[in-house]
């Protein structure tokens, strides 16, 4: 079925009917059209469920209730209302974004999506979303629940070229977009692809497209869109301490480049470096504890931290660095921690009264 061959069958009128007697309405970014808002919560939604995302994005907005204060503030700041939503480089392009566009644009984002793709952190998709749901204005949409529809709904078989197939599938969405109710169609293919034309068992009985869908016809719902095999993901070893006092814990403050960029996180353990890390920061080591090493799964890569427990006594003044940080315990909650190393922190023993800092 072409495109053409779909506008035939009211294909658009289909999704938006439907996006208005059962799509999502009561979402707390479908109760705008600020700009900002749009964009915070399709940054945030990036291979992030909904129902994760909801909780961040409203007190995201509580913290940094402007662009412009957004900008302003610092990283360090920005990570912490981001800590335990992950792909922190997210978080890193939003601020680097919301500065852009202050420095660049008058802090007033364009309703021009090919201007709005040029900012970091914001592609094609996006800066759709941002044109539609903000200023009502005819983009295509292609996030990944669209493009599962758009392959089961044209039984869209992968070629050897990825890019042509990318190609194909934006020229495709483009062709599709109805010359009005763009919102209630974009939300709808967006909704369709997250609650009914879902990734596996798709509830083809309750979709307004199953008549004309290709992939139903030929029962190759569950083959559709192709899976591109997965190579073995290579695996990475590093050794981490964990310099306690029992009331807090030494952090230090990663590069900004980099696995967790800019986020607080253990020290790397060098072969012999406990007794001077501790040394070097006002303390007595007391014991050392081998815990069980975390395995923690990123994109491109497995992680397996060993990690060191190091029990230490407070004798002195810290030699004060900026990347150096003692964390009491209680606020391991709310700081900018990796989530692997934020769970292993909060296994450790209550803590007692709160501690000061040692810098």
């Amino acid at each position: 079925m072409s495109a053409a061959a779909a506008a035939g069958t009211g294909f658009a009128a289909r999704v938006v009917a439907w996006q208005k007697a059962n799509g999502r309405h009561e979402l707390p970014w479908q109760q705008t059209r600020d700009p900002y808002h749009v964009w915070l919560s399709e940054i945030m939604l990036q291979q992030t469920q909904v129902r994760s995302v909801i909780p961040y994005y409203q007190r995201f907005r509580t913290r940094f209730p402007t662009l412009e204060a957004l900008a302003a503030a610092p990283m360090t700041s920005v990570l912490e209302a981001w800590a335990g939503l992950g792909y922190y480089a997210r978080a890193r392009n939003l601020h680097l974004c919301a500065q852009t566009i202050v420095r660049l644009h008058g802090g007033q984002f364009s309703g021009d999506s090919q201007i709005n793709a040029r900012l970091p952190g914001i592609g094609r998709s996006t800066a759709a979303a941002i044109s539609v749901f903000a200023f009502g204005l005819r983009a295509a949409i292609l996030d990944a629940n669209v493009r599962r529809i758009l392959a089961r709904c044209f039984a869209l078989d992968a070629t050897p070229s990825p890019a042509a197939d990318r190609r194909r599938m934006w020229a495709l969405a483009e062709a599709l977009l109805p010359t009005t109710d763009i919102e209630a169609y974009s939300q709808g293919m967006m909704d369709l692809g997250a609650t009914v034309c879902v990734h596996r068992q798709p509830a083809c009985d309750r979709c307004p497209l199953a008549s004309v869908c290709r992939a139903r016809q030929q029962g190759r719902q569950a083959e559709l869109p192709a899976r591109v095999p997965k190579k073995p993901l290579p695996e990475r070893r590093e050794s981490v301490i964990m310099l306690t006092d029992g009331r807090q814990v030494l952090l230090e403050r990663r590069p900004a480049s980099g696995i967790w960029g800019g986020l607080l996180s253990l020290p790397e353990l060098a072969a012999g470096s406990a007794e001077a890390l501790a040394q070097r920061n006002g303390c007595r080591l007391l014991a050392t504890t081998e815990l069980p090493a975390i395995d923690h799964r990123f994109t491109h890569f497995r992680l397996t931290l060993a990690v060191l427990r190091a029990d230490v006594q407070p004798i002195g003044h810290a030699a004060c660095e900026d990347r150096w940080q003692w964390l009491p315990l209680e606020r391991i909650a709310e700081a900018a921690l990796p989530t692997p190393i934020r769970r292993l922190l909060l296994s450790l023993r209550p803590p007692g009264d709160r501690s000061d800092k040692a810098c």
